[in-house]
């Protein structure tokens, strides 16, 4: 059953199951942990140890852009760059094989999918078809370049949908994109960073593309094909933007926070292969002229240029499907510019990545993979016998166990989502005939506000359960607290 991708907007907080490793017990847990049965158990975890000493992943890997632009009227502004699909991991060859084994085929096994908004609906006719090919890597690929969203779509913020098939007919799941930032057109003012949805930070993912003479079918972006930057007008990579300290040698190059602004130095790294260019400078670029004096915050889908720290008026320059160096040409009546050729002239802009990965290798899957849960963050609780480890993420439900290895861990889910507000209290010290003792201490956390139940779950646990503990975990849930007590 699929669930709500709208988790990760800012007033809602992903499902929270809490897991404890397992120990002898002077008494039975508490009803609402989750275990499984021995026997079914036992069979898991021969398939568990079988799946850590041959991993046979599958994965699905989402690469977009942080904005898409509206088109108006009767215009098609595709999202550039394309949004872009990657199948990687060896389950999917072993998946092949399987489907061999029962006679169905090649043909049976060959994957394809559908791409849209996740307000398009079901019907075919408002998505994108998606072919894949496979890659030298053994990745396949695919990207969807005629998605776009229209003036009468009037959401600030949308998903891509991405639905794939085996070519039999099988469905293999539904992945969402991360949110994407609706703008009407690139900001041509001097950038605030009290507006930071728009700025660029340090650490960040950005795509750089090219449009010689502003013309889309020549849109080239920044790529790395077989250990070396390209430009390619179908593939595109994302690279982490760093800001760098200015006075340091290269090899050192230490990295810095903050939001970047033209004028700093910057290095690109790609995120698939960790190729690095150069420590450079970023220029704004106007009407083709690098303006060397502008310090202002970089914003989404600006033109820029990228200097060469050190060198003479050399910059990255793309020349067909190659990426070289090009010499600015200083402007004698201006010297805070220098005149560009239309292939040192880049456009950026911000990128999500959304990676999904299961494993169908040792199960009988009758059902979607999807909901593939996604892991954010791990905070262990407690020490010693009351150790609890909180795995907090994406897209979690009851059916879900956590293992540690081939060991399997008591689970117990919670899916609730709330306005969280910090509140600071007073720390009292009451004695039991009422008179208190103030102190100088507070209390600061965060309550449960506005709190939506979500599936239920515990609707099992019997109506004879422990009520000292069933009010004390009422209670300290209400307050974003867990208490875990141990006879």
């Amino acid at each position: 059953m699929e669930m709500d991708p709208q988790r990760q907007t800012g007033a809602a907080v992903p499902a929270e199951p809490l897991t404890q490793p397992r120990r002898p017990r002077s008494r039975s847990p508490p009803r609402c942990w989750l275990r499984a049965n021995p026997y079914q158990g036992s069979l898991l975890q021969d398939s568990v140890r079988r799946y850590l000493q041959l991993p046979a992943d599958q994965t699905v890997l989402i690469l977009h852009a942080k904005v898409a632009q509206k088109s108006y009227g009767n215009e098609k502004r595709f999202f550039c760059p394309p949004p872009c699909v990657y199948l990687s991991g060896p389950g999917w060859k072993l998946k092949q094989e399987q489907i061999k084994a029962r006679d169905l085929g090649e043909a049976g096994f060959r994957v394809c999918g559908y791409m849209g908004l996740d307000s398009m609906g079901s019907s075919l006719m408002e998505t994108q078809k998606l072919s894949f090919e496979e890659q030298p890597d053994a990745k396949g690929f695919s990207c969807a370049k005629a998605l776009y969203i229209s003036d009468t779509d009037k959401r600030k913020h949308f998903r891509l949908v991405l639905k794939l098939f085996f070519s039999n007919g099988q469905e293999i799941g539904t992945f969402h994109s991360k949110l994407i930032k609706v703008i009407s057109k690139p900001s041509q003012k001097k950038q605030s960073l009290k507006n930071t949805d728009l700025c660029i930070s340090s650490g960040s993912k950005v795509s750089l593309f090219n449009r010689l003479r502003s013309q889309t079918v020549s849109t080239r972006y920044l790529s790395v094909e077989g250990g070396a930057f390209t430009a390619s007008a179908r593939q595109w990579a994302a690279f982490t933007l760093h800001l760098a300290e200015e006075r340091c040698p290269r090899s050192e190059f230490p990295l810095r926070e903050g939001y970047i602004r033209y004028g700093s130095v910057v290095q690109l790294v790609c995120t698939a292969t960790g190729l690095t260019l150069p420590p450079l400078i970023i220029r704004k670029v106007m009407k083709q002229y690098a303006m060397l004096d502008v310090d202002e915050p970089i914003s989404q889908l600006h033109k820029c240029a990228f200097q060469l720290q050190g060198s003479d008026h050399m910059y990255l320059c793309l020349s067909t499907d190659k990426v070289i160096q090009f010499q600015a040409s200083p402007c004698p009546k201006e010297a805070n510019r220098e005149l560009l050729n239309d292939g040192s002239c880049w456009t950026i802009i911000s990128t999500e990545m959304v990676e999904y990965t299961f494993s169908e290798s040792l199960a009988c899957v009758r059902e979607p993979v999807s909901p593939v849960p996604l892991i954010a963050a791990l905070q262990l609780t407690g020490g010693g016998d009351v150790a609890m480890l909180e795995v907090q993420g994406e897209y979690f439900h009851a059916h879900l166990k956590v293992w540690f290895g081939d060991v399997e861990a008591e689970t117990m889910y919670s899916d609730w989502r709330w306005l969280r507000y910090p509140i600071t209290v007073p720390l009292l010290l009451i004695r039991d005939d009422g008179l208190i003792y103030s102190s100088s201490f507070t209390f600061t956390y965060t309550p449960e506000q506005s709190c939506i139940p979500g599936q239920q779950v515990l609707s099992d646990v019997p109506q004879d359960s422990d009520k000292l503990l069933d009010s004390i975990h009422q209670e300290f849930t209400r307050t974003n607290f867990h208490l875990f007590m141990q006879t």
